[in-house]
């Protein structure tokens, strides 16, 4: 039938030839990621990495400048305080990083300050115990110093979780379908930090988006450039041009008779850091002086490092993807958790104000340039503990408005997201066991915190108003985190429904992390993971 329909289309060509065997088999799955430029033992050459270096500290300055610049006030800090807050933060930031790329996970994984962490500051901030202080001077001190007690006692549960081989324990059955939403939601959970903060400010946003597009995805195609230089450098390129753009209104007068919140996230000269921050400082244990403490305050925390363990994890987990490395075995991820518990131990005692985690916007970074190299981020680590003893010169990169990072970070966070959904390969979509995990743990690490956000905006309080405000901190702060709660409701039916099911095991991707459950399983891994020097001898793996 089909010849004879050939035969009487004339000069028509005849039937479509039968598509080849291997064009209709699916894409094959990778365990590494493909098309990656350097992975992380494969440095780029010197001048290239220092750059890259630079843009991983562009890029963390966002999460770095916008937290304190909303909480210092409110505390009763001005612009001396702000400024001394964010150099601190930028120093023991570079210390983190360093420290984990060289003793945790040793993944390149920016490690910085964390929005976790910000609902159980301001309720620090809001304690009676401060209302009544009038000089606003010693009122920042004194909620400063509460913020350190509770971080240094609350950076025991990473601590402990990490380096006793709890979070090993745990990770361990972690699948990859059960992975998928807590990867994903790390990068668009964070959705609110993206175009509602490039709206404050349109005329700068937008554009920041636009350009950042062309540079990464458009201009090397147009050109066909063989050197990767437009999209390696693109935060570069259309951080530079915007922030141009946002100087030259700023002092073209075009906002000159507009409000003042449009003339705060507009102009370049409203944050009040360059004038603030001193030319050279070193940040110190206690400078703010001795520590206060307070079992409310240290609960809520508490709960916040532990969310934040969680999170990290999601990102841990995506950062390994985009530097081509496999699958972190358990024991790295715990490694890599009680150094983050380290981190916040160093939060504590210096006095940022702020918990840290890893960062999700520079692990989107990754993706952008293809290039996972650890030196790299050590590089930018050096950058952060550079900038913040010359206080002067990092205050003007500190001052880029806040609409540009929210611009950059509507396309790492997405890359973060893509990351997660891409575990998918592993599992197999054909199963309504796979369909039901999936779509219920994401839509619920959605909808419970959307549920709590809306109460507490409108209420201002959450939905559980006890009168122990300490725990409805903690209930706040859990049940807020998007991927947290996608994660455990995933990885809790995914370790309960049907697990003795034999095809079960093949659905869920749970085979193809095998070799990775342990370090010595596959060579890759330990050449990715191991640490340096035979350290491993005195800090073991657990």
């Amino acid at each position: 039938m089909a010849g004879g329909g050939g035969g009487g289309g004339g000069g028509g060509g005849g039937a479509a030839p039968a598509p080849k065997a291997d064009e209709l088999q699916p894409h094959p799955v990778k365990d590494q990621l493909p098309n990656v430029s350097y992975c992380i033992t494969s440095p780029p050459p010197w001048p290239e990495a220092f750059l890259l270096g630079f843009q991983h500290f562009l890029v963390m300055l966002g999460t770095t400048v916008i937290i304190p610049t909303a909480l210092v006030p409110q505390m009763g800090g001005g612009n001396e305080e702000k400024a001394r807050v964010i150099q601190t933060l930028l120093f023991v930031a570079g210390i983190n990083t360093l420290l984990q790329t060289v003793l945790g996970t040793r993944l390149p994984a920016v490690i910085g300050g964390s929005y976790t962490f910000v609902v159980p500051t301001i309720s620090i901030i809001l304690a009676s115990r401060y209302s009544d202080e009038p000089d606003p001077h010693e009122k920042f001190l004194r909620i400063m110093r509460g913020t350190q007690g509770a971080l240094l006692v609350a950076s025991i549960v990473p601590i402990i979780i990490g380096f006793s081989g709890v979070w090993r324990n745990v990770t361990r059955h972690l699948s990859p379908l059960s992975a998928v939403p807590l990867v994903a939601l790390a990068g668009f959970g964070l959705y609110e930090l993206g175009f509602p903060g490039v709206a404050k400010c349109i005329e700068i946003g937008l554009p920041q988006i636009i350009l950042l597009l062309i540079f990464s995805q458009y201009v090397p195609h147009i050109i066909h450039a063989k050197k990767h230089v437009f999209d390696r450098f693109a935060v570069i390129f259309s951080v530079a041009i915007v922030w141009l753009y946002a100087y030259l209104l700023t002092v073209g007068g075009a906002y000159r008779h507009a409000q003042s919140k449009t003339q705060f996230h507009c102009r370049t000269d409203r944050s009040g850091l360059i004038g603030g921050a001193p030319w050279i400082r070193v940040p110190y244990p206690f400078q703010w002086g001795a520590p206060t403490f307070n079992a409310g305050d240290i609960f809520a925390m508490m709960a916040a490092s532990f969310i934040a363990l969680v999170e990290s994890t999601g990102t841990f987990i995506a950062v390994s993807r985009y530097a081509s490395a496999t699958m972190l075995p358990a024991s790295i991820l715990s490694r890599g958790v009680g150094w983050q518990g380290i981190g916040i131990l160093l939060d504590g005692l210096f006095g940022t104000l702020n918990g840290s985690s890893v960062s999700v916007e520079n692990a989107g970074l990754l993706a952008l340039t293809r290039v996972g190299s650890r030196r790299v981020v050590q590089i930018s680590a050096g950058f952060m503990i550079f900038f913040s003893i010359l206080g002067k010169f990092g205050a003007v990169f500190a001052s880029i408005p806040a609409p540009i990072f929210a611009a950059l970070y509507c396309l790492f966070f997405a890359y973060v997201g893509a990351a997660g959904l891409s575990f998918l390969q592993f599992c197999n979509l054909n199963s309504f066991r796979t369909k039901f995990i999936l779509g219920f743990s994401v839509f619920m690490g959605l909808s419970i915190p959307q549920y709590f956000n809306e109460y507490t905006a409108v209420a201002g309080y959450g939905p559980v108003h006890t009168g122990a405000r300490w725990f409805n901190d903690i209930i706040n702060v859990i049940f807020s985190s998007k991927p947290f709660v996608a994660g455990f409701v995933a990885y809790f039916l995914d370790n309960t429904l049907h697990v003795h099911d034999s095809a079960v095991r093949k659905d869920r991707g749970y085979h193809w992390w095998d070799k990775f459950r342990s370090l010595k399983k596959d060579p890759r891994s330990e050449e990715f993971y191991s640490l340096p020097f035979n350290l491993h001898r005195f800090i073991p793996s657990y």
